[in-house]
């Protein structure tokens, strides 16, 4: 259990996604919890504005679970890479991994994610949380290196700050797990306001 909020707001907990930094970072936190990934379909959401796209998937992927499990707390979330207004989603293929981090390089960018806890009996909290990421240049050697090593594919914007990527970043402002995948002190802000209502 996280010895920072109350036994009961972290019982029957449920993590929404198969994303497995996610679930490392809320087993750090020592949380414990099942994994139920949703099935909703990303590419159904077709809004051009990238908060409201994290919010509403990430909505949608809690809600899509708790049908199953009405008696649990579901935790889902949505990330997006938004480059000048571009949204960059997870590369398909070299190509498209190669252009992504040409588009990152030198350049300030936004990660956006939107998180979602669903409790009951009908309790419903949908924030995001943006972080401001800096790349320093990178050469044409330095992008293809990373994508030999096959650390771009499955994640939004072809990159992982945690991982040989964390070379490339000049500057985080913001919350650095929002980058990972999950905004801790949003999840906390959540679960706090969680614990006000259950004391009432």
């Amino acid at each position: 259990m996280n010895p920072f909020l109350s036994m009961r707001v972290q019982q029957d907990l449920i993590l929404a996604s198969a994303s497995p930094r996610r679930r490392e970072i809320l087993l750090k936190l020592g949380f414990e919890f099942q994994v139920i990934p949703s099935s909703v379909d990303e590419d159904e959401v077709i809004w051009t504005d990238p908060v409201k796209v994290v919010k509403l998937l990430s909505e949608l992927k809690a809600i899509d679970v708790q049908k199953s499990h009405p008696r649990k707390t579901i935790i889902a979330a949505d990330t997006a890479v938004v480059c000048d207004g571009r949204s960059l989603t997870k590369p398909v293929d070299r190509e498209d991994a190669y252009e992504m981090l040409e588009i990152l390089s030198g350049r300030r960018h936004q990660v956006i994610t939107g998180i979602a806890v669903v409790s009951p009996p009908n309790i419903r909290f949908i924030e995001e949380e943006t972080t401001n990421v800096f790349f320093r240049e990178l050469s044409r050697g330095e992008i293809l290196s990373y994508i030999d090593s096959g650390e771009p594919f499955g994640k939004a914007g072809g990159y992982a700050i945690q991982g040989h990527a964390s070379v490339f970043i000049e500057k985080v402002e913001g919350c650095f797990y929002n980058v990972v995948g999950l905004p801790v002190q949003r999840l906390f802000s959540i679960f706090r306001k969680l614990e006000k209502i259950s004391d009432q």
